[in-house]
């Protein structure tokens, strides 16, 4: 039974709310003064507090005051005949959960249960519910789809649901999941169809190599001011997460989504976005900017230059700043650079997620905070709020920027491995293979035996690439058994899913 302290110097007057309440299976302990209220606070497990603000003795806010200090996280609601904004304020300041003005009525009361002691449960069945109900439509969607813009739509409503479910006790939950891989595992089918054909002349959707081309110039040509804010490694449900904090500072005027290109890792598909190119073409036209996946160096060190071919490319005569941040201290110096600034196009690369990602992976520690998707965002959201990116975001906008915020490609938590043989110069990622005599008897992968129809460089003329869809993940037969543990459950990239390639692509303008 629910507990409810009523504390009001008028309380036998309240004798017919009480008989309310315990007829609605609540159990109310009066009391007349805030002294027994403080008291009771101390000996009693109470659930809620009903505190008017006009006592004698003790006042309304010095007993909110001490009941706080015993018991913080106690919803205690102000009740007071007073509408003076001084007294609502300092209630409000002392953190109480809600404040009504007399006269109440019971109904009112009876709200205020329900907010603030069944809003969890309440929440929790309304949500099955609506899952439950929708369930059945969303399976239609995945049966049906046949356009990418279908499929944007399915996995917006995917991450939609994944966010309302997470904080529920529910069996809904795994039911989200299987639909998930269901929804991916048509996805996979779809690309291996059609992703070809994009190449060779067909209706090509928005993809890595048009962000600047489509999305960019036209704004940079009609006069406006651009931060271009890349984060790596960034899924649309993780941009759904930290949406409310960017919204203090930006208005949403545009929310879509991308396309990345296979493989889905940054080597390949930031490249694409800065140059405007697919790899190939890179390799071909600018060949000492492209490195090789099997040489040592560093595979995203000519970003800056592969942004100024593209300018050179298309006639743009847009100055440009580059900020690429890899530690807070470094966010924290483009902060200091930013009041100087004077140039119509800023971009930014954001590397934190990228770091969290792999970490993740070879950190034990990192596997307990981050074990499942909803930790995963719950970290993300922590290091926005926390770090100095919440704070370029609020400087940018002072500044009158706007933002077009996307990445250049997200991850997805694999968990089934899959055998492949390849020779000893076969790459390292573990969602895809570029190589001689790949050889992989799962029937879920993707063979392009001819990369250079989708626009990827052959490192040998042999060489081809393999692609995991789903939750799969690549292992070979040496000690197959240690690695699938070691890498089952950490969040991977380069292949082909709906968190991997359909990526947030938002439009921000300063409030």
């Amino acid at each position: 039974m629910y507990q409810i302290l009523w504390a009001d110097d008028e309380i036998d007057l309240l004798k017919p709310y009480i008989i309310f309440l315990e007829e609605k299976g609540y159990h109310v302990l009066p009391t007349n003064n805030g002294q027994d209220a403080i008291d009771l606070c101390r000996t009693e497990q109470l659930d809620i507090v009903f505190l008017d603000e006009n006592m004698p003795g003790l006042s309304g806010l010095e007993t909110l005051e001490t009941i706080k200090s015993i018991h913080p996280e106690l919803p205690v609601v102000m009740i007071t005949k007073s509408e003076e904004e001084r007294i609502m304020e300092q209630a409000i300041g002392a953190k109480i959960a809600d404040y009504l003005i007399k006269p109440v009525n019971p109904n009112q009361i009876l709200l205020c249960l329900k907010k603030h002691i069944h809003r969890r449960e309440i929440v929790e069945k309304h949500t099955n519910r609506s899952y439950q109900e929708g369930f059945s439509d969303i399976s239609f969607m995945i049966d049906t789809a046949k356009t990418l813009d279908e499929w944007a739509a399915i996995a917006k409503t995917l991450a939609y649901w994944d966010l309302e479910l997470q904080d529920v006790d529910s069996s809904m939950r795994e039911m989200l999941r299987m639909q998930t891989q269901q929804a991916n595992a048509a996805f996979a089918k779809f690309i291996m169809k059609n992703y070809e054909s994009w190449f060779d002349g067909g209706n090509r959707p928005l993809m890595s190599p048009d962000i600047f081309k489509r999305v960019l110039f036209p704004m940079l040509d009609n006069g406006d001011k651009i931060f271009f804010i890349v984060i790596d490694n960034f899924r649309y449900d993780q941009w759904k997460t930290i949406q409310p904090l960017v919204s203090e500072f930006f208005n949403v005027t545009d929310e879509s989504t991308y396309l990345s290109i296979l493989p889905t890792a940054t080597q390949y598909a930031r490249n694409a976005i800065f140059s405007g190119l697919m790899p190939l073409q890179i390799q071909e036209m600018f060949p000492h900017l492209w490195v090789d996946e099997d040489e040592d160096e560093g595979k995203n060190l000519n970003e800056k230059e592969l942004i100024q071919t593209q300018l050179d490319r298309f006639r743009k005569h847009y100055p440009f700043s580059y900020f690429k941040v890899n530690e807070s201290d470094f966010c924290e110096r483009v902060i200091r650079q930013l009041k100087g600034l004077q140039t119509p196009l800023n971009v930014v690369i954001l590397n934190f997620i990228d770091m969290l990602s792999h970490s993740r992976t070879d950190s034990k520690m990192m596997r307990e905070l981050c074990n499942d998707e909803a930790a995963y965002r719950s970290l993300t959201l922590s290091w926005f709020k926390h770090s100095p990116t919440y704070e370029l975001f609020h400087r940018i906008a002072q500044l009158g920027y706007r933002i077009v915020l996307t990445t250049d490609h997200g991850t997805v938590r694999v968990q089934n491995p899959v055998q492949i043989i390849g020779d000893k110069n076969t790459n390292t990622n573990l969602r895809y293979k570029v190589g001689k005599s790949l050889n992989c008897q799962s029937k879920n992968v993707y063979v392009a035996a001819h990369p250079k129809q989708i626009g990827l460089p052959c490192p040998n003329v042999s060489s081809s690439y393999v692609f995991c869809s789903g939750e799969d993940f690549f292992g070979y037969p040496n000690n197959f058994n240690y690695y699938a543990q070691y890498y089952r459950n950490t969040f991977q990239h380069g292949g082909i899913s709906m968190e991997e390639m359909i990526i947030p692509l938002v439009t921000l303008d300063p409030k």
